[in-house]
């Protein structure tokens, strides 16, 4: 397939050349969000086409019949001529003012889970994997990066004001790992195959806080197996980007919430390189079985935690985990089908059901296996074989289970006892609660002292270990504040649960704080929870409203809806 991709704004006409699958009638049906498409062509030849009814978040069907018959192993070139819509939702365009540098335009797209169609017209799809092409023409002044092989760069011949890149993505990806970038954009060196991209302004810090990129790398082929896709690049994004990373290939993304200046916060890029194998590699066929790429790779992410650090490392990694899932549980409801592992997603919107259960309930089972199986070794070694085996292709829970049986034949009857509907299929908490072996101390009696030789982990764990508590009386937060002075902790990870810690306890002089961190990045993570926490304070219910209204142009599609839902805003009036 050849899509002439036409962006809006300040990208010009970018082809992209797929290979997918053509069905073997002469009509084929491809996904589309908010697109106006005007041609479609066939091996150069006019081809008839239509839309179909409008979904109220899955789009249009583009439905093309083939000017003439096919026979078997016919290369058919279809041409899609059109336009994204500004609103499209896996693009964010910010202007100017909206970058650090404050001088150019700047896009970004996001297209997991089902964002690609309103960007491309494509089969939006886990289960189907391409190969793509593309060529980006863009002003001169700016860099276009994608989640692809960079294959050289030209001036435009049609425009002396602009340039030409190009890109190759060899290796098959489904169309949700599409990712393109624009903007006044530097790199820096960071290994033989890795280099971080950001923003000027950034570059250097993101260079030294991702030093440690090419070991990461390295640790995690000795456990998943060769790195097949080349070049491993990350990219700091501007602050409205809503998620910690995402694990576009070759261009993984990061969000600037991470420049914490100690490095403290490296498990985000040690889950993204994880994807390179589970998830990009091996790929759950339809997101009812996204648990198969987030569970594995919470797996591989703390396996590299633990051959960097310790295992005592991973144990207190899974202990904050369990708590982030009893979080999720809790907010959706214990009795939400949504928490199931391998939930039910007909007519569900997809970011609506997007938690951290897949991540740290798909860890709990594996974890659970592990101890069922003989241990971390052991168990890797099956993680490893699962990889080879489903390589470049997309499965399913049910495939993932029989080949667990296959390969532990001889375990088969400790196997048959595992409760494979309550993992599986049930709502709420998991079964079974790992034993972790991390201690922890007794957290009730702290000195200054005592906060002063907490790494950051331990931190975070114990200012978490408070937020699982009934709110702290409002003079406990305040002598907090006095003896460690935590409103002066600039990491996001904990100057975000020390702020939800003192919205809780009623504390007015944290809400303006609160408020500030929830606009001045836009990580879902962080953005959601303290929106939530203000509007919840019912003294300053309506102010979380008038700043969210104030702020949502500036923020990502994907999180401004949501919190407008968290908030109970009309969207419309919103606007």
């Amino acid at each position: 397939y050849s899509h002439q991709l036409w962006l809006t704004k300040c990208i010009a006409p970018l082809p992209l050349f797929f290979n997918l699958s053509l069905s073997p009638s002469y009509h084929q049906t491809l996904d589309t969000k908010d697109l106006k498409v005007s041609k479609v062509t066939a091996n150069g030849q006019a081809a008839k086409f239509t839309l179909g009814p409008k979904h109220s978040f899955m789009g249009t069907p583009l439905e093309i019949t083939l000017p003439f018959d096919l026979s078997r192993g016919q290369h058919v070139i279809v041409e899609v001529t059109y336009e994204t819509a500004p609103n499209a939702s896996a693009l964010q365009w910010l202007t100017p003012e909206q970058t650090a540098g404050k001088k150019h335009p700047y896009l970004f797209s996001q297209c997991q889970a089902t964002h690609c169609r309103s960007m491309v017209p494509c089969q939006d799809t886990p289960a189907m994997k391409h190969t793509y092409y593309a060529q980006v023409s863009v002003p001169k002044e700016l860099v276009a990066v994608m989640s692809a092989v960079r294959d050289g760069e030209e001036p435009d011949p049609q425009d002396s004001s602009r340039a030409i890149y190009r890109f190759r993505q060899p290796v098959p990806m489904p169309s949700y790992l599409i990712a393109i970038v624009v903007g006044a954009l530097e790199s820096r060196e960071i290994g033989p195959r890795s280099r971080v991209w950001s923003e000027k302004e950034f570059v250097d810090k993101a260079a030294y806080e991702f030093s440690e990129t090419e070991t990461m790398l390295k640790t995690a082929e000795g456990l998943a197996g060769p790195y097949v896709w080349g070049q491993y690049d990350i990219l700091v994004l501007p602050p409205s980007f809503p998620y910690g990373g995402m694990e576009n290939p070759c261009l993984t993304y990061a969000t600037p919430t991470l420049l914490a200046g100690d490095r403290s916060l490296s498990n985000v890029i040690a889950h993204e390189i994880s994807h390179s194998w589970t998830g990009n590699l091996v790929t759950n066929k339809t997101w009812e079985h996204f648990w198969l790429n987030e569970g594995h790779t919470v797996y591989l992410e703390r396996m590299i935690g633990r051959s960097m650090e310790s295992e005592q490392f991973r144990q207190f990694k899974a202990m904050g985990g369990w708590k982030e899932l009893q979080e999720s549980v809790n907010t959706f409801g214990a009795n939400n089908p949504l928490t199931n592992l391998v939930p039910n997603l007909n007519e569900v919107d997809l970011d609506e059901a997007f938690s951290s259960v897949p991540y740290e309930k798909g860890f709990a089972l594996l974890y659970h296996l592990e101890e069922l199986m003989g241990g971390p070794e052991v168990f890797m070694g099956f993680v490893k074989s699962y990889i080879q085996l489903f390589s470049y292709s997309s499965i399913t829970t049910e495939e993932w289970k029989h080949y667990l049986f296959t390969y532990f034949k001889n375990k088969v009857d400790i196997l048959n006892k595992v409760d494979w509907n309550a993992w599986m299929h049930t709502p709420g908490m998991p079964p079974v609660k790992p034993q972790w072996y991390y201690c922890v101390g007794d957290l009730g009696n702290f000195s200054e002292w005592d906060v002063k030789t907490l790494s950051t982990h331990q931190l975070i764990e114990f200012l978490s270990l408070l937020l699982q508590q009934e709110p702290l009386p409002l003079s406990h937060v305040k002598r907090m504040q006095e003896v460690y002075q935590l409103n002066s902790f600039n990491n996001a990870e904990i100057r975000f649960r020390w702020l939800r810690l003192c919205v809780k306890s009623k504390w007015e002089d944290a809400v303006p704080m609160a408020l500030k961190m929830a606009t001045e990045q836009g990580r879902m993570k962080f953005t959601r929870p303290l929106f939530k926490e203000v509007y919840n304070f019912d003294k300053y219910h309506e102010e979380a409203v008038r700043v969210f209204v104030a702020h949502r142009a500036a923020m990502h599609p994907v999180t401004a809806n949501l919190v407008a839902k968290d908030l109970k805003v009309d969207n419309d009036k919103s606007t």
